[in-house]
């Protein structure tokens, strides 16, 4: 079973023309997962725009019905039999046409993508890994590959205490001109992935059509096996610069082997020369880091009359896309499994409110020195706040966020004496002197205010004229109680008040009719 976000993104580079192979190589699915995405898609009858405005696990259901989640246990195919025909003497049997085979004869068995991995295990585990090599054509400014240099020379002085630290080094190389960007972090987490990405980018003025960073595990040293976070950072840089981020299988360098190639090149030219001297800073140690590249860059190549600067500037850019307008926020991700029960989300000694209905599902924080985004687990935005660096308060909760019942309670209790002295004016005098003496009676005012508040509210929806006579009767009986209020008002509302039927026509006698 696939999940949201590999299904919507199936669906939309197949409707951007890109490739099978492309496709796969993205989403990490065989062949046979991305043309049955497809093929449910076309059966569903939806448009993209349809898709994405449903609720992401009524989309996975959809394309993946329960019922067809469970399979039978199925025995290994005989790879061993395989392996034989497809390595037999002026044998032209391949992997596919064996799966073709197999398939015919086991029509429930397992599909070509299980089939190849599985097949390959069996091979790795019975004759050992292939050193056999492609060739690789490259396409004038189509790949920006990505990595981290594996040697960490101690640079940094600490003036304070005197102790050489270690450096991570950030590498990007690009295309057929495999013009080089480097840049020293402190360390090889998340938020300095995207910073080297970001500022390469600026380097090379332009954008590729894919970026191919180094494997998982390295990009995201911050959050551990986190894949949340992983798609998280990589969907944002993929909608800004509109790239297509390709990471190669975790742990097989081989994957790209461009930039390995250039890792090693800068473990000599650039490391080596760096460790020269040492530095008090990065700023110091990036601005030597810049001078070495650059004069790298314009090296002519071995048996070549022209550099990589020129190679770039008459292949690569020229096929390249220009930057977008702005500036990437950068931002720090963190990955939480399951929103709290209160609905807030800490970042630095802070707690960010989501709404409510959020509580229990897996959320994203984005934050920036200005603001902080809360996503869901498919990157799709909950709400925004703006940073708070004040010491208190320390919860940010917008009302909207917040369940009904709580909202009351918020209200109630935000509320002062003043206000509720306001608000018992618009009935009239003898309510302003009920709610005065109600306030009054307490030892401490904010004892009150509960009362108060259930009072109001009870009577907001009632002609003025009924309210006020039943707080002119609570004041004469000198007992201005919640408990006696609501007795006097429910018996004028009754019409069980006594008067008397003899009382002399005048004007400033009301009537009963008064109170209907």
């Amino acid at each position: 079973m696939q999940d949201y976000n590999t299904i919507v993104g199936v669906i939309q580079m197949r409707h951007n023309d890109c490739s099978f192979s492309v496709i796969q190589k993205r989403y990490h699915i065989g062949s046979g997962t991305a043309q049955l995405i497809l093929k449910r898609f076309d059966a569903s009858g939806l448009t993209l725009d349809e898709l994405r405005a449903m609720e992401p696990h009524t989309v996975e259901d959809l394309f993946y019905p329960p019922e067809n989640l469970q399979r039978r246990d199925l025995p290994l195919p005989d790879f061993q039999y395989y392996y034989d025909r497809i390595h037999s003497p002026k044998s032209k049997v391949n992997i596919s046409y064996c799966w073709i085979e197999y398939k015919q004869e086991h029509p429930d068995g397992y599909e070509q993508s299980q089939f190849y991995e599985l097949y390959n295990r069996f091979v790795e585990e019975n004759y050992g890994k292939s050193d056999i090599k492609m060739a690789v054509e490259r396409v004038p400014g189509e790949k920006l590959y990505i990595d981290w240099v594996g040697d960490q020379p101690e640079l940094l002085v600490d003036l304070d205490t005197g102790e050489i630290k270690k450096v991570h080094i950030f590498v990007t190389t690009l295309g057929v001109s495999s013009l080089i960007y480097a840049e020293i972090f402190p360390d090889e987490k998340l938020p300095r992935f995207i910073d080297g990405t970001v500022h390469a980018l600026q380097f090379y003025g332009a954008t590729p059509k894919y970026l191919i960073p180094d494997n998982l595990k390295t990009a995201v040293t911050k959050h551990t096996k986190d894949e949340l976070i992983l798609q998280s950072a990589y969907s944002d840089l993929e909608d800004f610069y509109d790239v297509i981020v390709l990471p190669p299988p975790p742990r097989k360098p081989k994957g790209k082997p461009t930039v390995e190639n250039h890792v090693r090149y800068l473990e000599t030219h650039l490391v080596e020369k760096l460790k020269e001297k040492k530095y008090t800073s990065f700023e110091e140690l990036n601005a030597e880091t810049k001078k070495i590249v650059a004069v790298l860059n314009s090296r002519k190549f071995q048996n070549k009359s022209y550099s990589r600067y020129d190679a770039f500037e008459k292949y690569d850019k020229p096929s390249m896309k220009p930057l977008p307008g702005g500036t990437f926020a950068v931002c720090d991700y963190k990955a939480v499994t399951k929103v709290p029960d209160n609905y807030h989300i800490e970042y630095d000694d802070h707690y960010y409110s989501v709404v409510y209905t959020h509580c229990g599902k897996p959320a994203i924080l984005k934050a920036t020195a200005s603001e902080i985004r809360i996503c869901d687990q498919y990157n799709r935005l909950i709400c925004k706040h703006r940073r708070s660096y004040a010491k208190f308060p320390l919860y940010v909760t917008e009302d909207e966020h917040m369940r009904p019942e709580h909202l009351y309670y918020k209200e109630v209790n935000a509320k002062d004496g003043a206000y509720y002295r306001r608000w018992a004016s618009v009935f009239g005098p003898n309510m302003s002197e009920y709610i005065d003496r109600l306030l009054k009676a307490q030892k401490h005012e904010e004892q009150a205010y509960n009362s108060c508040a259930g009072i109001l509210h009870s009577v907001k929806e009632l002609p003025h004229g009924i309210v006020e006579e039943a707080a002119r009767q609570c004041v004469q009986m000198n007992s201005c109680k919640y408990k006696t209020f609501k007795q006097v008002l429910s018996r004028i509302q009754a019409g069980t008040v006594s008067r008397d039927d003899n009382l002399p026509e005048h004007d400033n006698i009301r009537g009963k009719g008064f109170y209907k």
